[in-house]
């Protein structure tokens, strides 16, 4: 296969939501308690799980969850919900977390993201972002200079259409004017960004751990599919 186009995931691939000690300062659990480093991952593990169930909800939460990558309002609701029944119970501390959430500005790109999107740019070969996402993403590129270096950015809430589904990869590969055959996807999800091999894409998986602890994951998978930067 000689890869033409490279397709990026961007939770969990290209950046990651890193909480500032700040963010939750003053949040305790039922007994009053200050929450633990534990507990303040697995709220951050909540707020960008890419797929599967992360809370209990109730029903007419139900579709919300579902639709919440397509409709910016549906987002709000759920996670405000999602971030409720994690033991975020005062309004005021769920409405800045979310804030932080949706805000581009909060996230932080891993270390080898604007290497590779400059390299492969620089090396003539296609570049796009698909996210299942409610807000606009964009200006975390530009904060790293590589806003203008993407051929195409695809986002699920101004598409209408969510990963797995074909139709999104296949419009995302005409948009760039390649084959899928010719288009690898890099992705932290093997349900949602792995449904590009349904089309004929190549995948590769990364793991969504820290940034401190994830230098070159990005290198090594186009590195794997034959792109040497």
């Amino acid at each position: 296969m000689t890869v033409r186009a490279v397709l990026f995931d961007f939770s969990g691939t290209l950046f990651r939501l890193e909480q500032d000690e700040s963010w939750l300062e003053g949040l305790t659990d039922s007994g009053g308690r200050q929450w633990d480093l534990e507990a303040q991952a697995e709220l951050m593990r909540r707020l960008t799980a890419p797929v599967g169930k992360v809370a209990e909800l109730p029903e007419e939460y139900q579709r919300a969850w579902e639709e919440r990558d397509l409709d910016p309002e549906l987002h709000r609701k759920v996670y405000l919900e999602v971030l409720r029944s994690s033991g975020v119970t005062e309004q005021e501390q769920a409405e800045a977390l979310y804030a932080r959430l949706v805000d581009p500005d909060c996230w932080t790109p891993y270390p080898d993201t604007e290497p590779v999107v400059r390299g492969l740019h620089e090396a003539g070969i296609r570049t796009g972002v698909i996210s299942n996402i409610a807000f606009d993403i964009r200006p975390a590129f530009d904060r790293i200079g590589v806003g203008g270096l993407f051929d195409a950015v695809l986002m699920s809430y101004l598409e209408g259409v969510i990963k797995p589904d074909p139709k999104l990869f296949l419009r995302a590969c005409e948009r760039l004017g390649v084959a899928p055959e010719e288009t690898l996807m890099i992705g932290d999800s093997a349900e949602a960004d792995g449904g590009a091999t349904e089309v004929g894409c190549e995948f590769a998986l990364v793991e969504p751990l820290p940034t401190s602890e994830r230098p070159d994951a990005l290198l090594r998978a186009v590195a794997e599919h034959g792109v040497r930067l």
